[in-house]
């Protein structure tokens, strides 16, 4: 891989994990220390180990050896250094005070910005209308009958005395009524 091969991939996987402010200091007119600085901006201690180790296990996998490594205690600024390119990772304080860009100012400085990736735009799924609609057959309530027409009543007319059993007969008693003083008795 080229080394400017090198500086973009290293510059895609800083984005990754989504480190701001990416400068790439170009040294190779101004010092033979490196080629190329890469500077970046992380929000927390976290963000920095997650950054520097996105590089180191990608280029790895690609057959690309880290030279050195620094900062991994601290994660206040770690340094990668891949012998003609050097990645700075820096909290974002600490990057403000030791300012590499004003230090190596004489040198030309190149500033990366996140690509967005294309967008595909995923249209909602939609159910296919027929053309034909489909028959529906309707289920017509059963009718309730009409109460206009009367059922039938029977009528049940009583045995005669005879027929039914003493037991169940009964016994038919009129009321007495009392009668009133001074009536009924001889006039």
């Amino acid at each position: 891989m080229t080394t400017n091969k090198l500086v973009e991939k290293i510059t895609q996987l800083i984005f990754e994990k989504k480190g701001s402010d990416v400068k790439v200091i170009e040294l190779k007119t101004v010092s033979a220390v490196a080629d190329y600085f890469i500077l970046c901006s992380a929000d927390s201690n976290t963000q920095v180990q997650a950054i520097a180790d996105n590089i180191d296990k990608s280029l790895r996998e690609k057959g690309i050896r880290l030279w050195h490594k620094e900062g991994t205690t601290a994660l206040q600024w770690v340094l990668l250094d891949y012998v003609d390119v050097v990645v700075h990772v820096f909290q974002k304080d600490i990057r403000a005070f030791y300012n590499l860009e004003k230090l190596w100012g004489d040198a030309p400085i190149k500033t990366f910005e996140d690509k967005p990736k294309k967008v595909r735009v995923v249209k909602p799924k939609t159910e296919k209308v027929e053309a034909r609609p489909k028959k529906v057959s309707t289920v017509k309530p059963k009718a309730e009958k009409a109460e206009a027409t009367p059922k039938k009543v029977s009528t049940v007319k009583p045995k005669s005395e005879k027929a039914e059993d003493k037991s169940k007969k009964v016994r038919v008693t009129k009321p007495r009524v009392k009668k009133a003083k001074g009536e009924g008795e001889n006039g």
